[in-house]
């Protein structure tokens, strides 16, 4: 029967694993378990292992050539399209067409023409066309002037805008105008600037950023009362009817892109009773 000897101790066991085991516990010691392949050093390892170390294992381990688990019959020779010159390529890869050298220098690449009749938006250049106001000669893309009017100039366009949104050109045209504001419009006026802090109330803009004080805009415009035959105009010249706005956001409230509730919630004011103001909507 055969018997194993504690290298330590000395102690005689029936089996390697009793040896093991008793080994470990005792000397605390794992005993070999593994032969490297390639220096025949003993050593323990729980899992199957070749090799004692990294050193064994990179020196025993080739990863050239065929020996590379990536290995596809190495690299192909062909010639560069642009010199001629002969240059290896892997076959793994596209199929060589430039060699490094072409490839680095780049100047066999043709940037894509992107402009005139190339580009893929052309409809066939600018158009020679006549400014609305002043009959100016100007050029302008087709998109540019389509279904609109045509201008030069900021000064053209200024005028242009003076000219076809004054009266029944304003989209809040209801024939005519509704006369002097009478009494309370300026006692209002000047209330609302100071709950206002003389700022707009929608994007934040002041007295000192526009040179003057905002302009102050009916929510309900002064028309609407004017036509109710129970109401007058200077009942619209009520604190919650009333913000202050910059002229460029007095013309986005004008033209109806900001609604009437977010100007009051913009300025803290609660919605009105209709029933005190005839039933105008507001």
């Amino acid at each position: 029967m055969t018997e194993y000897d504690c290298p330590t101790c000395g102690r005689a066991f029936d089996s390697r694993r009793g040896l093991g085991v008793h080994h470990s516990r005792v000397h605390d010691e794992r005993l070999p378990n593994r032969e490297c392949d390639r220096c025949g050093t003993e050593f323990y390892a729980e899992s199957a292992r070749a090799y004692c170390s990294e050193a064994c294992h990179d020196a025993a381990v080739s990863y050239e050539g065929e020996a590379n688990p990536n290995f596809s019959d190495a690299k192909e020779q062909t010639n560069c399209d642009i010199c001629n010159a002969t240059f290896e390529y892997y076959p793994s890869q596209k199929d060589g067409v430039y060699c490094l050298d072409c490839v680095e220098t780049a100047a066999w690449r043709d940037p894509p023409q992107r402009t005139g009749v190339a580009h893929h938006s052309w409809s066939g250049g600018k158009l020679s066309v006549s400014c609305d106001v002043c009959d100016a000669r100007i050029e302008r893309y087709p998109s540019q002037i389509r279904g609109e009017v045509v201008l030069c100039s900021r000064n053209c366009h200024a005028e242009w805008l003076s000219a076809a949104f004054t009266g029944d050109g304003h989209p809040n045209w209801r024939g005519g105008g509704v006369g002097d504001y009478g009494p309370g419009w300026r006692a209002v006026r000047k209330q609302a600037l100071e709950r206002d802090d003389h700022a707009c109330v929608l994007c934040g803009t002041d007295a000192d950023e526009l040179g003057r004080n905002p302009d102050v805009h009916h929510i309900v415009p002064v028309r609407l009362f004017a036509a109710m035959p129970a109401l007058a105009v200077r009942d619209a010249h009520t604190l919650d009817n009333v913000v202050s706005l910059c002229p460029g956001c007095h013309r986005q409230a004008e033209f109806g892109h900001v609604s009437r509730a977010e100007l009051r919630w913009r300025a803290g004011i609660r919605r009105r009773d209709t029933s005190a103001v005839g039933g105008v909507t507001v």
